[in-house]
């Protein structure tokens, strides 16, 4: 195998292991803002997790994040502002790229 081979793989297998990381922190993200948000709409236990699981289910709608903005943000209606919410997507988006570095 040539040399240009083996970096085309080992690029090709950065690539993989990224978006693979990418859509887990996403996930970790959606569960932790659906729990977020289901505390603001007064949700505990079974129905927290239930709604963390429709905010899951929310991203896969469409492309980016904006699918689960519009869930969060109709659902929470007053409750918080367009500036709150994506800031605590921003947030949580962090600590679980952060907690997924550290698990290695």
């Amino acid at each position: 195998m040539s040399t240009f081979q083996e970096r085309q793989r080992a690029f090709e297998s950065k690539f993989a292991h990224d978006a693979e990381m990418q859509f887990k922190a996403v996930a970790r993200r959606n569960k932790r803002l659906g729990l977020w948000a289901a505390s603001l709409l007064g949700k505990t236990g079974d129905a927290a997790e239930d709604y963390a699981m429709e905010v899951i289910r929310a991203d896969f709608e469409e492309a980016g994040h904006e699918d689960v903005f519009r869930k969060i943000a109709a659902d929470l209606g007053h409750r918080a502002d367009e500036a709150t919410i994506r800031a605590k997507m921003e947030e949580l988006l962090a600590e679980a790229k952060a907690e997924l570095a550290e698990q290695g």
